[in-house]
């Protein structure tokens, strides 16, 4: 992409692929790659066994649609299990954590927003209680 040609179609070819302890992240849309200044959009390939342990965005909301496999899906306090289809709204500065709960490849599609702001994207907060003894001691390694 240039600025004089921004991607307003993204294919394979063209994704940024980031690869992070719970799984590759395939960025979609993001400013540097689309036009977009408001929308990031990553599909997360989660293995089994794997999560994204408890966080928060400070700056940020977030929905996460299941595409395929089984989330168990934390937010705040509460937990729900989700298939393929089903989404989690999470409000700004709200913790959260996805873990795969199933034996295949958990694929889902997260959609952040604004995509610009001051400070941290990502506060890890899996070590501090109560999310560190939420599940049972059962969480992966902080991410």
């Amino acid at each position: 992409m240039t600025p004089e040609n921004p991607l307003r179609f993204v294919t394979g070819d063209e994704m940024e692929v980031e690869v992070l302890p719970w799984g590759p992240h395939e960025w979609l849309c993001r400013p540097g790659l689309t036009e977009a200044e408001e929308l990031l959009l990553v599909r997360v390939r989660m293995p089994p066994g794997t999560g994204h342990a408890f966080h928060r965005h400070p700056a940020m909301e977030e929905i996460i649609y299941v595409v395929s496999g089984r989330a168990e899906q934390w937010v705040d306090r509460d937990t729900r299990m989700l298939g393929p289809g089903e989404i989690a709204h999470i409000p700004m500065d709200v913790v959260h954590g996805t873990y795969n709960a199933g034996t295949d490849t958990l694929v889902f599609l997260a959609i952040l927003s604004p995509a610009a702001f001051e400070g941290p994207a990502l506060v890890d907060v899996s070590e501090t209680e109560p999310w560190a003894s939420l599940r049972g001691g059962n969480d992966p390694a902080p991410g």
